[in-house]
C-alpha cells in the first residue's frame, strides 16, 4: 500500500465544528421510521433459497448508514406526510442500493467494503449477481405494492439510469482522454440518480407541488454529485483507511475519477506519460500508487475536487430554500455538510 495525503487539517474555514454529529441528528429525527425500514428489508429478505438471505444479509449488515433511504424518510416528514407508505418505499430504495453494491463489487472484482470480505469474495460473482437481481426484484414487488405509477416512474427510472452509469463507467475506465463532463455524466447516473429519486418521493407520497417535487430532485441529485466527489477523492487520502476502505481502489482499478482527471489535464508530458502507463495500459508498480498521490497534490487535483463538491452541496442547499424552517429541514442542510467534509 503506498503513501497517503491526510487531507485532515486543510482549509479548515469550511468545516462546521458539529458536521460529524449532523448525521446523528438526522437519524434521531426519523430514527423510528428507520427501524420499521429495517423490518421491512428482513422481512423481504426471506426465501426458501437459504443463500439469499445470508448472502443479502451480509452486505445489508456491513456497516451502511442507510442513507438514501434515511433521505426518503426525512423529505415526506419535512413536506408534512402522516402516512406509512414512505416506509415501503425507504426500503425499496434499500434494495436497489443494496443490489448495485453487490454488482459492483463484482464488476471492479473487490474483496473488501467498509472493512469487511464483500459477498463476492466469499460466495462467487454468481451468487452474488443472482441475489442482486432478486434485491432488485424485491424492489420492483414493493413498488408495485404501493400502486401509485408516479413512484413507479421515478424509482424505475432511476433504476435504469443507474445501470447506464454503470456501464458509462466501464466505457470511461482505462480511457486517459475521459473528459470532467463525461465524469459528470457517469457519477450523476450511478450515485446521483438514487439519491435525487429518493428525495423525489417525499414530495410525491403527500402530493405536494411539482415545484416542491422539482426542488427536492434537485436536492438530492447535487447531494450525490457531491457525495460521489468526496468519495473519490477519500480513495487518495488517509481518510479512507479510518472509514474501513481500502486506499488507492480506483487507481488500481484504473477509474477515471476528477482527481485522475485533473492531475492529468494539469500535468506534464512526462506525467501524462505515467498516467497512461498505470491507468491506460494497468501497468503499475510498487511506487505508483505514492506517485499518484504525489501528482495530485502537485496539482492540487484532491481539494479541487473537494471544492467542486462544496459548489454542488450548495446547489442542494439552495434547493430547501423552498420549505419551511424546521428540524428536519436543518438537519438535512447539515447533512450536506456531513457528506462534504467527510474529507477532513
Amino acid at each position: 500500500m503506498g503513501t497517503v495525503v491526510p487531507l485532515d487539517g486543510k482549509q479548515t474555514d469550511h468545516a462546521q465544528p458539529d458536521v460529524r454529529a449532523a448525521f446523528d441528528v438526522l437519524s434521531d429525527l426519523v430514527g423510528q421510521d428507520l427501524t420499521r425500514v429495517n423490518k421491512v428489508v428482513l422481512r423481504r429478505l426471506e426465501s426458501r433459497v437459504a443463500l439469499i438471505p445470508q448472502l443479502a444479509g451480509h452486505i445489508i449488515a456491513s456497516g451502511g448508514k442507510r442513507l438514501r433511504p434515511m433521505l426518503t424518510l426525512a423529505t415526506a416528514r419535512m413536506c408534512g406526510y402522516e402516512g406509512d407508505r414512505h416506509i415501503n418505499l425507504a426500503a425499496t430504495v434499500e434494495f436497489i442500493h443494496t443490489a448495485t453494491l453487490l454488482h459492483d463489487d463484482v464488476v471492479d472484482e473487490s474483496d473488501l467494503r467498509r472493512g469487511k470480505a464483500t459477498a463476492n469474495s466469499v460466495w462467487g460473482n454468481d451468487a452474488s449477481v443472482l441475489v442482486g437481481d432478486f434485491l432488485f426484484s424485491r424492489a420492483f414487488q414493493l413498488m408495485v405494492d404501493d400502486g401509485d405509477l408516479r413512484v413507479l416512474e421515478i424509482l424505475s427510472g432511476a433504476s435504469a439510469v443507474i445501470a447506464e452509469g454503470e456501464v458509462l463507467q466501464l466505457m470511461t475506465t482505462n480511457d486517459t482522454e475521459t473528459t470532467e463532463d463525461a465524469y459528470l455524466r457517469v457519477i450523476s447516473a450511478k450515485t446521483a440518480a438514487l439519491f435525487a429519486a429518493a428525495c423525489q418521493i417525499g414530495a410525491v407520497v403527500c402530493e405536494r407541488p411539482r415545484a416542491e417535487e422539482e426542488a427536492l430532485l434537485s436536492f438530492g441529485r447535487n447531494l450525490g454529485i457531491a457525495f460521489q466527489l468526496v468519495d473519490d477523492a477519500l480513495d487518495y487520502s488517509a481518510r479512507q483507511m479510518t472509514l474501513g476502505k481500502t486506499v488507492g481502489d480506483d487507481f488500481r482499478e484504473g477509474k477515471m475519477s476528477l482527481p485522475v482527471i485533473l492531475a492529468f489535464a494539469r500535468g506534464s508530458e512526462s506525467e501524462r506519460a505515467f498516467w497512461r502507463r498505470t491507468i491506460q495500459e494497468g501497468d503499475q508498480q510498487e511506487r505508483d500508487l505514492d506517485k499518484a498521490i504525489s501528482l495530485m497534490e502537485k496539482h492540487g487535483a484532491l481539494d479541487d475536487t473537494v471544492e467542486r463538491a462544496r459548489h454542488y452541496g450548495a446547489i442542494a442547499r439552495d434547493a430547501l430554500g423552498l420549505f419551511s424552517d424546521g428540524e428536519i429541514k436543518a438537519a438535512l442542510s447539515d447533512i450536506i455538510d456531513f457528506c462534504i467534509e467527510r474529507a477532513y
